[in-house]
């Protein structure tokens, strides 16, 4: 085995109340792609931000090509080589494609002025020679969508000459296109010999494109190894240190009356004549391609925008929703996609993000009652295995998939009949889907009923009692998910591709 790019050793790093890292070890080989794997609370987090300089570890060395470095700033892990690339782009939105390129490492002239005419040679140098020529390095970042910002920050990888490359979650927000565009783009990053750290949760993605994984658990490293001698079910068992041969539980509700109907539901531009019904128990999965109009219908039925037409029965009764406070009134709430912007208030504590939308009910004689608010917040945390220090801990400092579990749990304690979960475990580990999956079990169980919509087939085809498809803003199809039920039936239906007869 040759000598690794960049190895850690002994690296340990806490903070008040936390032991964030434990002893680990990770080693990045030039050429091939590492995968980091872990539940959300793993360490990952904190191991990207020692890498690059933002945080000092307490113990613990760090080696490139066999020499030890001290990362005292993010501007000293970047003279070392070191560039991160995250799920959301750290980049300046006001500033052109050449500018963000080349930020802190502009060419000068003799004047030791910026060079601009230098600098956007460079950068579309740069950019061609990565396949993203189509990119004007005077274009505003601005201007720019998802896929190609982040095209633009592996131009500035490149542009440093950096040979260790960390990409954190970088196809999280990626069409299906734009993700194999990266994967192209990361087959000729290993072509230049760049050591290149790989952090998803998306087991397909891992094993499609990485060479060695390293699993860490609970702030320790747990495993390590070459992707090809390991199955899938090995690596999980690290992750979550037992077993998970059944990812889905086995669901023993009864479905019963219908508690849900919508008739005719359209939308000027979004969807049209959206007509289904939910039964009490029921887990209805909604499937479709991006912009199939999927969360469109869902945020109208919680009052977010308002139809054109249609009508919506609770219980066999017209109801008007014309805000969310109407739909939380009905017994119908959202747990949306986008939960940054539109599930968690980030600056309050996980207590009182949960009981925002209870607070008549903790709330005695008009005043709020502290220790109400902690029972009801730690009766739904707990039951969602949500990872904090402390219920007083702030909603920002907390992963992705604890995020989506406060907000699950917000809505939850209003005590809904109809609970809509648009991507309930997107960008969240395999540990905490598979928590979020049982308790969706015991929520219809109980008798709620439930509408998922989802993107990821094996969990509409694991958890749904039905799968309606949507394609352009319209129903397509509908399936009673039985052992009839493939998962290229519902992709065939998403696509609008007919079956060829064999």
């Amino acid at each position: 085995m040759s000598q690794p790019k960049l190895s850690l050793s002994g690296i340990s790093k806490s903070f008040p109340g936390v032991r964030a890292l434990d002893d680990v070890s990770l080693e990045l080989y030039s050429g091939e792609v590492t995968a980091l794997i872990g539940e959300n609370g793993a360490g990952k987090s904190t191991l990207v931000k020692t890498l690059t300089g933002i945080y000092h570890p307490d113990e613990g060395e760090i080696r490139i090509d066999g020499e030890v470095v001290t990362l005292t700033s993010p501007h000293s892990a970047f003279e070392l080589g070191i560039t991160a690339i995250h799920q959301e782009t750290v980049l300046f939105d006001e500033m052109s494609v050449a500018e963000n390129i080349y930020l802190g490492h502009a060419p000068k002239t003799r004047f030791g002025t910026i060079d601009l005419r230098a600098m956007h040679s460079k950068a579309k140098t740069v950019l061609e020679g990565m396949g993203a020529g189509h990119i004007e390095p005077a274009t505003l970042l601005k201007e720019l969508g998802i896929a190609n910002k982040h095209l633009v920050a592996v131009a500035r990888a490149l542009s440093i000459e950096a040979q260790i490359v960390i990409m954190d979650e970088p196809t999280a927000s990626l069409s299906h296109k734009e993700i194999e565009d990266l994967f192209v783009l990361i087959e000729h990053l290993k072509s230049e010999g760049k050591a290149i750290l790989f952090i998803s949760h998306k087991f397909d993605e891992i094993y499609r494109i990485a060479d060695r994984y390293t699993v860490f658990r609970d702030g320790g490293m747990v495993g390590k190894g070459l992707l090809a001698d390991s199955p899938q079910n090995e690596i999980i068992q690290l992750m979550v240190g037992r077993s998970v041969d059944q990812i889905f539980p086995a669901r023993d509700s009864s479905i019963g009356e219908q508690v849900l109907s919508v008739s005719q539901l359209s939308h000027p531009t979004e969807f049209h004549d959206i007509s289904f019904e939910l039964r009490q128990g029921e887990i209805l999965g909604f499937y479709g391609l991006v912009g199939a109009g999927r969360s469109e219908v869902m945020q109208a039925l919680f009052g977010f925008t308002r139809p054109s037409r249609g009508q919506v029965r609770l219980d066999g009764k017209p109801v008007n929703l014309k805000s969310p406070a109407d739909a939380i009134k009905a017994g119908i709430v959202y747990v949306p996609e986008e939960r940054g912007k539109q599930g968690v208030v980030a600056d309050l504590p996980i207590f009182q993000n949960v009981s925002l939308p209870s607070l008549h009910e903790i709330s005695k004689n008009g005043f709020l009652q502290l220790a109400n608010e902690f029972a009801l917040t730690r009766e739904y945390t707990e039951r969602l295995d949500l990872r904090a220090s402390s219920l007083s801990q702030h909603a920002a400092t907390l992963s992705g998939g604890n995020q989506q579990k406060i907000v699950i749990a917000k809505w939850l304690a209003t005590r809904p009949r109809v609970i809509i979960l648009d991507e309930p475990t997107k960008g969240i580990d395999i540990g905490s889907k598979a928590a979020v999956h049982e308790f969706m079990g015991d929520l219809v169980g109980q008798g709620l009923s439930v509408v998922m919509v989802s993107s990821e087939l094996p969990e509409i085809m694991g958890m749904s009692d039905r799968v309606i498809v949507m394609r352009e803003g319209k129903i397509i199809a509908e399936h009673i998910n039985d052992e009839t039920l493939d998962a290229a039936t519902l992709l065939r239906d998403a696509a609008g591709i007919e079956e060829v007869a064999a």
